[in-house]
């Protein structure tokens, strides 16, 4: 084992889920823009069957880990631990002060594109070094694995699935903005992916881990 390696992959690893974490807090939240996977199909089962997002995302989030370590391996496992913790201590310290963003409910465009290149950032280099932030990025991991497909594709694919179906309870005019910021984010993440590598993205998933 390349310990040097390993090292630099964790930093990578915390650095991705901080800038997540900073762009969840300071756009998303703020100015209400949602993404689709996990989080939408939580919101979704809340609103279908009044099953609580706190038990919706726990359980979908270990079920596309525990897929994700049977697919991708021991590698993915401990990174994706690391990316989980990092995403909740960098949460929680951001919480700790105001902001440090204007609110950009006004101007949810804005919003839509400034959270997905943080998303898309963070995701990325966690994402490109054989980690996962959540459950999304577990599944859409193992489906670029198992399908063959470009990273971008397979978060583009869940994502556009998830928010589809939130039509039947959100309006379209606010499900617009979510379609902007995954668009962008799942592009963005399977550039940072991919850069300065040589495989294409489809064939890097199935690298051993």
């Amino acid at each position: 084992m390349n310990f040097r390696r390993e090292w630099k992959n964790y930093l990578t690893i915390m650095l991705g889920a901080a800038i997540l974490a900073f762009g969840i807090y300071n756009v998303h939240r703020q100015a209400g823009i949602t993404e689709g996977g996990v989080l939408g199909m939580t919101l979704l089962l809340d609103r279908w069957f009044g099953i609580s997002p706190a038990v919706g995302e726990l359980v979908m989030d270990i079920i596309c880990y525990a897929v994700g370590y049977k697919v991708l391996g021991g590698a993915f496992a401990r990174y994706s631990l690391v990316a989980t913790c990092s995403f909740a201590l960098s949460y929680g310290v951001y919480e700790m002060f105001p902001p440090l963003l204007p609110d950009l409910s006004a101007h949810p465009l804005v919003a839509a594109v400034l959270g997905a290149v943080f998303v898309g950032v963070g995701v990325g280099l966690a994402v490109r070094v054989g980690g996962a932030c959540g459950g999304d990025d577990a599944l859409a991991m193992v489906l670029a694995k198992k399908l063959r497909w470009p990273i971008s594709r397979c978060y583009l694919s869940t994502d556009l699935a998830v928010l589809l179906l939130s039509l039947s309870y959100i309006p379209l005019g606010r499900i617009a903005y979510s379609l902007i910021t995954v668009t962008i984010s799942s592009f963005l993440i399977g550039k940072v992916q991919t850069v300065g590598k040589k495989e294409p993205a489809a064939a890097e998933c199935d690298q051993p881990l």
